[in-house]
């Protein structure tokens, strides 16, 4: 279903099963929060997380009358598919009650989610909704949208700004516009510098990721140096990558499996341990001693360099590095 098309159902007839996936994990978590609203299912609703979701007690929430006398809401919020016997038998239990409602959040990659389509069929009162990653100017607009809503004076520049400062993540531009709510008068671009903490550092560990899996990194490298990285910071980024690279590969073939705690000190997110260890397994000790040896030099005709050439030789260096992968 097009957006536009689902935006007129909303105000008409909402479906009530639904699935919602893609890359505007903004605009997904809004409807989740209309129905919500639509609903009144605030204090009855259901939300299971990932591994929350089973069957059995998903079916019960359905088939049971409101503890409050009014909507079940039930929210499943998951990468995993759920199984189309599953779905179907859901998406009847929403239509044997008019006061259920059932929206599914598959967080997957998105070409995984076709198979999933067709349990939500529209003769069943059930509807399906890709949101693809909104462009700046899109972006822009929504926040727009936004500030209107909560009475914030703010312009297009300064949302320009903020987009440019948060690695155009527009969830977290979204929750900031709410903080600054706060303040009295127009909120300017100064405002947002002195106010609002960069993402800088998650911009970073985005390059040196797709630097490692020897994807394109010029658009996240023009971004950071746009928001005042320098190429000094960058070469100091990759080398703490690196090493820690080194760590997780040493680990793995001393123990045979990862365990960010023992190698780092802290227990990183199982998403990225084992996005870091899946790095370390694909790089050889001899080209990860090439690595560090590379950057050592860089480092040297970094510091050597005039500030205009620096940016066009760090470029150089991240592809040659790949080229040690």
């Amino acid at each position: 279903m097009y957006q536009r098309d689902f935006e007129n159902l909303l105000r008409t007839t909402p479906p009530r099963a639904m699935l919602f996936y893609g890359e505007n994990t903004y605009l997904i978590a809004s409807y989740i929060q209309h129905y919500i609203n639509i609903s009144n299912a605030a204090d009855s609703l259901l939300t299971l997380y990932f591994d929350e979701y089973t069957f059995e007690r998903a079916k019960a929430y359905l088939s049971q009358s409101s503890l409050f006398g009014g909507t079940n809401l039930l929210i499943v919020k998951r990468d995993k598919k759920i199984p189309k016997k599953e779905l179907d038998m859901l998406i009847a239990l929403v239509g044997k009650n008019t006061d259920n409602y059932f929206l599914f959040e598959y967080q997957g990659k998105a070409v995984d989610a076709k198979s999933l389509q067709s349990a939500f069929n529209p003769k069943k009162g059930a509807n399906w909704l890709r949101l693809f990653e909104p462009n700046i100017r899109e972006s822009i607009d929504m926040l727009q949208k936004k500030a209107h809503t909560i009475g914030l004076d703010i312009d297009h520049y300064a949302l320009q700004h903020l987009m440019l400062l948060l690695n155009n993540n527009l969830s977290l531009c979204a929750n900031e516009l709410g903080k600054l709510a706060i303040l009295e008068g127009k909120v300017t671009s100064k405002d947002i510098d002195r106010l609002v903490y960069s993402t800088a550092p998650l911009a970073i560990e985005q390059l040196l990721i797709e630097l490692f899996e020897k994807k394109t990194i010029t658009r996240t490298m023009k971004k950071l140096l746009e928001i005042g990285e320098d190429e000094f910071s960058l070469l100091r980024s990759t080398q703490f990558f690196v090493n820690q690279i080194f760590l997780f590969h040493a680990y793995m073939k001393l123990h045979g499996h990862i365990d960010s705690k023992a190698i780092l000190g802290y227990k990183l997110p199982k998403q990225i341990e084992d996005q870091k260890g899946n790095l370390a397994l694909k790089v050889k000790s001899p080209s990860l001693l090439k690595i560090f040896e590379h950057l050592l030099e860089v480092e040297l005709e970094l510091k050597k360099a005039p500030a205009s050439n620096r940016e066009l030789l760090l470029y150089g260096a991240f592809i040659k590095l790949q080229s040690y992968l």
